[in-house]
């Protein structure tokens, strides 16, 4: 007795079914306005968050030199912390009703983190791109809080401070110490 075992139907026609740049309507009590504009500069925090994430890696992968296990594991750890962000971001864009950018392609297309040489470069130069990444998401992070609050997006507002600026201060915080040439004795 033959029994029909259900095959997983692979030739789908694809079309889109919501466009990027478009949000549709929650039950939010936030207009769509307010979504809209939180969901364009979500996205930007995403795409230089993403790109801020592979430089970690990057980095990690290319470190040198005497403190090369100490700043292997920071650079690695501060990674994990920004993956995090990123999935944090997402979700608030599509919470919002947003389409958040996830092709790497469309992340290099709209990031504003300048982008690095393909090699590897000396330790402090690696470290000062970190930081340099840091402050641009930071310095937008810090004027789209405000106007999330202003428009009344508590929940984007939160986000933003709590997970974007507080850990990036942090994080930019125990590079910065890395470039400090502090001798260890006297």
């Amino acid at each position: 007795m033959d029994i029909a075992l259900p095959q997983p139907r692979l030739q789908h026609d694809s079309h889109q079914v919501q466009e990027f740049g478009t949000v549709r309507q929650f039950p939010l009590g936030l207009s769509f306005e307010t979504r809209m504009d939180s969901c364009q500069h979500l996205n930007q925090l995403l795409a230089d968050t993403q790109i801020l994430y592979a430089l970690y890696k990057k980095y990690h992968w290319l470190m040198r030199g005497p403190t090369f296990y100490q700043v292997h594991l920071l650079l690695d750890k501060h990674a994990g912390e920004q993956l995090v962000i990123i999935d944090h971001l997402a979700e608030r864009v599509q919470t919002l009703g947003g389409i958040a950018v996830g092709d790497p392609r469309h992340v290099a297309e709209i990031t504003q983190v300048p982008r690095p040489p393909d090699g590897a470069e000396e330790v402090p130069a690696m470290i000062t791109r970190l930081l340099e990444a840091h402050e641009l998401i930071l310095a937008h992070a810090h004027e789209f809080a405000e106007r999330a609050a202003r428009e009344g997006d508590d929940g984007t507002n939160d986000l933003v401070v709590s997970d974007v600026i507080r850990t990036g201060e942090l994080q930019a915080w125990f590079l910065a110490e890395h470039l400090v040439d502090t001798p260890l004795v006297h």
